[in-house]
């Protein structure tokens, strides 16, 4: 078994299809998501990501159907179809069934689906600068995890794979770093570990803050700041946070090798002790 949905009340195996095409989400976008993990048996910040689906619903004006408890217990009890050892990504969503542009949200569904997917390999990443950008706040919905934000990302990621390189460094309108194209970004510099203040261009991830949270606890400073772009031609240590790699090191950017250095790896080390407890 690869995959299973359950929407309306059942679990179905592989992708049964969902939205038709006078859905108000397939044409004018009104779907928001979330995405968490679960690996070696554990499934670290479930919680909180169920908790975010919800916000990124009601920010959307979307009307959510189930609470982050029931969506939680959902996942859970999806998760134990698979063999405990499995690497799977767990993806709740609501989305507008009816509308006009504006979505009505007593139209609103709720599935979620559960599917293998492989942690990627920590053999580091290459990244460059993006032409593209984040946007502000009110220039589109950035603070919910909406689909319609992707698209721009995606942009992002095949510019810089035809550039060579795996993922790309996104600035937010100001021309300052905001994150990666798919995950939040730290750079270290003498010891110190620095990664962009949400400034509400991009997500503030769940990852990102328990990383954050982890190497406090381990006495590591970390700031939270505006980052430029200068700053990251001249970091000791650049590596990345998000739901589908977890922790990873960045080891070149732009025209520049890098090592996966002891700030990256104590992050990586915390996180996964974190997760097993």
């Amino acid at each position: 078994m690869e995959a299973i949905t359950y929407v309306d009340g059942e679990w179905l195996e592989g992708n049964p299809p969902l939205l038709g095409a006078r859905t108000h989400a397939t044409w004018l976008s009104s779907i928001v998501f979330d995405g968490a993990r679960a690996f070696e048996g554990v499934t670290p910040d479930l919680d909180l990501h169920c908790e975010r689906v919800v916000r990124s619903a009601l920010a959307f004006g979307l009307k959510p159907t189930l609470t982050a408890e029931q969506i939680h217990k959902l996942a859970l009890e999806g998760t134990g179809r698979f063999p405990v050892d499995s690497e799977l990504y767990i993806r709740p969503m609501f989305w507008a069934e009816e509308g006009w542009v504006d979505p009505d949200p007593d139209s609103t569904r709720f599935a979620i689906t559960i599917y293998v997917s492989p942690l990627p390999a920590p053999t580091g990443l290459s990244v460059c600068l993006s032409t593209r950008r984040r946007p502000a706040p009110d220039m589109a919905p950035t603070d919910a995890k909406a689909s319609c934000l992707y698209p721009n990302a995606s942009r992002a990621l095949r510019e810089a794979a035809g550039r060579g390189f795996d993922n790309a460094v996104v600035r937010d309108p100001l021309n300052n770093v905001a994150e990666l194209a798919t995950a939040n970004l730290f750079i270290a510099k003498d010891g110190v570990v620095y990664t962009p203040v949400p400034n509400g261009t991009f997500l503030n991830g769940v990852t990102r803050q328990r990383v954050i949270s982890l190497l406090r606890e381990d006495n590591i400073e970390v700031n939270e700041r505006t980052v430029t772009v200068p700053e990251l031609e001249q970091a000791d240590e650049m590596f990345s946070s998000g739901n589908h790699g977890k922790v990873q090191p960045i080891i070149r950017y732009e025209d520049r090798d890098m090592q996966a250095g002891p700030l990256y790896k104590r992050a990586r080390e915390l996180y996964w002790e974190f997760a097993h407890r």
